[in-house]
């Protein structure tokens, strides 16, 4: 299960979070189920991941490399592409991997959403 992880809190419209990240759920072990946390800022969002994590019942949380971001916008940019990566992983029968050589293309994803819409 992909889950997107926001720093947001509380129902308070008015206090949006000011990152994302991403986990990947893997429940095959049902008793333990294990988080591995995606963070295009390193460790900034690890305790939103943590709260996340709980919340879904995993015994732990790992956090696993990822391409860093070199600015404060693209953060939905690189959990988009994190997710197609984890999918195409998981899909080929791989075991969850570090991301560190994804390499986002903020356009590319813009024109591939204006097609679908």
């Amino acid at each position: 299960m992909l889950i997107p992880v926001t720093d947001a809190q509380g129902g308070d419209r008015n206090q949006r979070g000011t990152h994302w990240s991403l986990l990947l759920l893997d429940r095959r072990d049902r008793n333990r189920p294990i988080a591995y946390h995606y963070d295009s800022l390193g460790d900034y969002h690890d305790a939103a991941a943590q709260r996340v994590a709980g919340t879904v019942g995993a015994a732990r949380v790992i956090r696993m490399g990822m391409a860093q971001q070199q600015n404060g916008r693209d953060c939905g940019v690189f959990l988009l592409e994190a997710a197609q990566a984890l999918i195409g992983q998981l899909i080929r029968g791989q075991p969850p991997r570090d991301l560190d050589n994804l390499v986002p293309d903020r356009r590319a994803l813009q024109a591939r959403l204006q097609r679908l819409t």
